[in-house]
């Protein structure tokens, strides 16, 4: 795994060193929780110091914003799942509710499956939500997304084929 150079990490220490308070302040403007705006700001730097290209920064607080606007979205995208989940739970009988950490691995593999498919091309995404979830054979799907039903089948294929590299596949 390439490992970022020393003068990147001090140009990163700086940059946090400078702006981190700034940072922190503008993330709970909009979250309206300092707890969360301190653990969203610690993600923005965790993703810079993730990058393995050398970071220049001309204007900081613009970079840092758009940095967290990302981070910021990809919080809620978390949030609106995990309700859309502690919903579904909620409505299974109490016998068959799994064990919380059940639950927290379902959540994890859930949260990872759904970062796949949102990085799928729209056509292909729904053509595999269409057919799990939904039933839909080749042919109707082709019918909807108005392509071929061989189209349709290297869609699955390709959606399928990333779902699998999740985690190193599923058994």
């Amino acid at each position: 795994m390439p490992s970022t150079s020393p003068a990147s990490h001090h140009g990163l220490a700086t940059l946090y060193r400078e702006q981190h308070s700034w940072l922190q302040r503008w993330l709970r403007c909009r979250l309206g929780c300092s707890h969360s705006a301190a653990d969203l700001a610690q993600d923005v730097f965790v993703r810079l110091l993730a990058k393995t290209e050398l970071i220049e920064v001309q204007a900081p607080r613009s970079f840092l914003a758009t940095v967290a606007q990302s981070v910021l979205s990809n919080h809620y995208r978390r949030q609106k799942l995990e309700k859309a989940y502690l919903q579904a739970l909620a409505t299974l009988p109490e016998a068959v509710i799994p064990d919380l950490e059940t639950q927290a691995i379902l959540l994890e593999t859930l949260l990872e499956l759904n970062a796949v498919l949102e990085r799928l091309e729209m056509p292909v995404r729904k053509a595999f939500l269409w057919s799990q979830l939904d039933g839909l054979n080749h042919g109707e799907i082709a019918e909807r997304l108005q392509v071929s039903i061989a189209t349709v089948k290297r869609y699955i294929i390709k959606a399928g084929a990333q779902c699998i590299l999740l985690d190193g596949g599923w058994s």
